[in-house]
């Protein structure tokens, strides 16, 4: 995680250098735990003026939140950013903005949420995990490079995939959530994808390789023009070029 964490932080110094502090877009599970753990070490570790600046400059948007879930449930990806970030640079929630997984009309929230990150100026680096069904965020396939933020449902697959926050049952996954759409996501200045661990090596082969597909919504990544890939050993197997 060293070398994402180098660029990650250099860019943080630029933005806070620049006239205005562009949102970072925020991605959650457990192939970002180490990342973020490796962030904060390097944060706490600056000058305390710097420090202190970039806490109060900091503004970011999570790609996606469960239907259902409060940022009071530990479950929530609201709850998961305060523990992985948010309580070690006491930033406040409204600097971590996230979708409302409460709102009383999901549809609506979405709408909103998708309306604020344009206010904000959209996304200047985005981090992004990839699912084992080809999504990122929970653009789940078949989703289109026009998609935008809106309420989705769940593959069984990618409940199964998160049920080890749920107790390890799927069943208790929450069926929908709102997400970020990819025209979203797509329209960051930069992106960066960190895949990890030998069950993703098909998948990103898949996503990097072969031609851009609804049916892997990750594949629309190589229209961008500023992604960088970041992977373990075990995720790069199936790519000819780095194996």
């Amino acid at each position: 995680m060293e070398a994402i964490v180098d660029h990650v932080a250099a860019h943080l110094t630029q933005a806070l250098e620049g006239e205005r502090f562009k949102p970072l877009g925020m991605a959650t599970g457990r192939t970002m735990e180490p990342f973020y753990e490796a962030l904060i070490q390097r944060l706490v570790a600056w000058p305390t003026p710097q420090l202190e600046q970039l806490k109060r400059c900091w503004l970011s948007f999570n790609l996606d939140e469960y239907v259902g879930l409060s940022s009071g449930d530990n479950r929530s990806f609201a709850a998961y950013m305060d523990a992985q970030l948010g309580c070690h640079l006491d930033l406040s929630p409204c600097q971590l903005q996230l979708p409302d997984g409460t709102a009383k009309d999901p549809a609506e929230e979405a709408r909103r949420y998708g309306s604020a990150l344009q206010k904000a100026g959209g996304i200047g680096l985005q981090l992004l995990g990839l699912g084992g069904n080809g999504h990122v965020g929970f653009n789940e396939p078949p989703s289109q490079p026009g998609s935008r933020c809106r309420v989705v449902t769940l593959q069984r697959a990618t409940r199964i995939q998160n049920a080890s926050a749920f107790g390890g049952s799927p069943d208790r996954v929450p069926e929908q959530a709102i997400t970020l759409g990819l025209d979203e996501i797509l329209a960051a200045e930069e992106i960066h994808l960190i895949v990890t661990g030998a069950a993703k090596a098909e998948i990103l082969r898949t996503a990097l390789l072969d031609p851009c597909s609804a049916e892997v919504p990750a594949s629309w990544l190589q229209r961008h023009s500023r992604v960088h890939v970041w992977v373990d050993d075990a995720a790069c197997a199936h790519l000819p070029l780095l194996s």
